[in-house]
């Protein structure tokens, strides 16, 4: 079987609970439509349709072999993070689709990896839940870019991610809540534009916020969609803070420094767009990730980096599993 890791999934579960009492009135919750069709709703409003493979370990598993995937990450699904609530709020949310994400990867835990969530808007909070999901069999934490207005570099986030590090918990960030206006409504533009924007500004808000500065590099922490447009932009962000380190210079060292103190995955859907990822970031530091079960995703997964015309057979066992192992601390098959 090929060794591929995918380290970027979602689930949804079956139905839950009713979260209005923690969540208010766009409370999320499920309209089954069949056995293997449902529709997320946020109160009233429809949010997004899904499948079985959101929540079916079997056919999840029938997925990967026909892509050839040998391990995935099981993340919860950004929508029901609950930032804009308390803590105590969040927490049982959490607590509520982390158990539930268990009972959906159980069916094959070597092969399926779950990620927790936690109320990042309450540190302490979030570092208890992060333990309790740890010790219950969470193998790591997925988090939105931002709480708010807050982003990555804020108090509480840090607090939270160096307790991460002091685990050996991985991170994998992911873009959520992006702006919206007239502008961003037509042809999915806001994922289109503003989840690569969010997800750039949130690796600027580690490295120009000082993060990495702060944290040691036990920190493992992935960012979701190839880094957003990161990449691309590097030479911008160097040039800014040599020109303009009034401004830009809070960072102890540019940009380009702290190259090698995070990942992105690799769903960039382009061989073009992967060699520029890899020149930027380093072949070490793209994993394979699909986003799958969702429809932007990449299917069959991995196949980017697998029909690539310029990597070596090295860097291709880096981003299919190498680097995986190394993120999520395996040893391999």
């Amino acid at each position: 079987m090929d060794r591929t890791i995918d380290v970027h999934t979602h689930y949804v579960p079956r139905g839950w609970p009713d979260l209005t009492a923690e969540a208010g009135p766009e409370a999320p919750w499920l309209r089954i439509e069949s056995e293997s069709d449902a529709m997320i709703m946020m109160g009233s409003r429809e949010f997004r349709r899904i499948q079985a493979d959101a929540w079916d370990a079997g056919t999840r598993l029938r997925d990967m072999d026909a892509d050839g995937v040998h391990r995935q990450v099981v993340s919860p699904t950004p929508a029901f993070f609950t930032y804009g609530r308390s803590g105590a709020e969040a927490a049982k949310v959490s607590r509520i689709f982390n158990d539930l994400a268990l009972e959906i990867t159980a069916p094959a835990p070597d092969r399926l990896i779950p990620f927790c969530q936690v109320p990042l808007q309450d540190p302490d909070a979030a570092c208890r839940e992060l333990e309790r999901s740890i010790a219950n069999g969470h193998r790591g934490v997925e988090i939105g870019n931002h709480v708010g207005d807050r982003d990555l570099d804020s108090e509480g986030v840090v607090t939270f991610l160096q307790h991460c590090a002091s685990l050996d918990v991985p991170v994998f960030v992911h873009p959520w809540d992006m702006a919206s206006s007239p502008r961003l409504d037509r042809w999915m533009a806001q994922w289109l534009t503003a989840m690569p924007a969010e997800t750039h500004l949130s690796i600027l808000a580690l490295i120009l916020g000082g993060v990495f500065d702060r944290i040691d590099d036990r920190l493992k922490i992935c960012f979701a969609h190839g880094g957003g447009s990161f990449a691309f932009w590097l030479g911008r962000m160097e040039n800014a803070w040599h020109g303009r380190r009034d401004v830009i210079g809070t960072s102890e060292r540019p940009p380009s420094h702290y190259l090698g103190r995070f990942y992105v995955d690799s769903v960039v859907f382009d061989d073009r767009a992967l060699r520029l990822l890899v020149d930027t970031v380093g072949a070490d530091r793209v994993m394979v990730g699909s986003d799958y079960p969702y429809p932007l995703g990449e299917r069959p997964v991995g196949e980017v980096v697998r029909k690539s015309s310029f990597l070596d057979d090295r860097s291709r066992e880096l981003i299919t599993h190498g680097n995986a192992e190394r993120f999520l601390g395996l040893t391999g098959p």
